[in-house]
């Protein structure tokens, strides 16, 4: 009993050793974002892809001479397909991979109400959505602040099947609750 205790301990041990020299991605990861309030969850899927959930808010603001300023937060659903592509790279120079601190590219989509949750610029459609590719980074820093940004271009709709092109910005600041 004792040899298959000791057996056991030293298996799972280079199990572990073995799993920090290697590139991967981290599973289950659940953060809330203070920039845009929302909450975010990152889903491993592969060594170097996962699928990132994200129930937030979105922010507008519009100043015309007639209307005067208005201003709304609306409530939205974004997911994106990421791909994880300089985790080696960073692992050799001895950067931080945790909680998926790398560069990604990714398939990324999201629908917006047109609705406020509060304010008073409220649109005629009911919802809009965009999707399209985007480069980004993320980086999750030792007190568990996490910055993720990300840039692309998109093709975008809404309610009244109107499309056109548009860029696609995502910057979110906030601190990791769980991995």
């Amino acid at each position: 009993m004792k040899k298959l205790l000791l057996l056991s301990f030293c298996l799972c041990s280079l199990l572990s050793i073995n799993a920090q020299d290697q590139a991967s991605v981290e599973d289950g990861l659940l953060s809330v974002n203070i920039l845009t309030p929302g909450v975010e969850y990152e889903y491993g899927l592969t060594s170097s892809t996962t699928l990132d959930l994200r129930l937030g808010s979105a922010f507008a603001y519009w100043k015309n001479t007639y209307f005067g300023e208005n201003f709304g937060i609306y409530p939205i659903l974004g997911i994106q397909y990421r791909y994880y592509y300089n985790l080696e790279k960073r692992l050799d120079k001895g950067k931080n991979l945790k909680n998926n601190s790398a560069n990604y590219i990714a398939l990324s989509g999201a629908v917006q109400s047109g609705k406020p949750i509060i304010g008073n610029l409220e649109y005629n459609e009911a919802y809009f959505g965009a999707v399209g590719p985007v480069w980004g980074l993320q980086r999750y820093y030792n007190s568990g602040f996490k910055l993720d940004l990300n840039l692309g271009a998109g093709y975008s709709f809404n309610e009244s099947g109107e499309s056109y092109f548009s860029l696609l910005i995502g910057i979110r600041l906030g601190w990791l609750l769980s991995n």
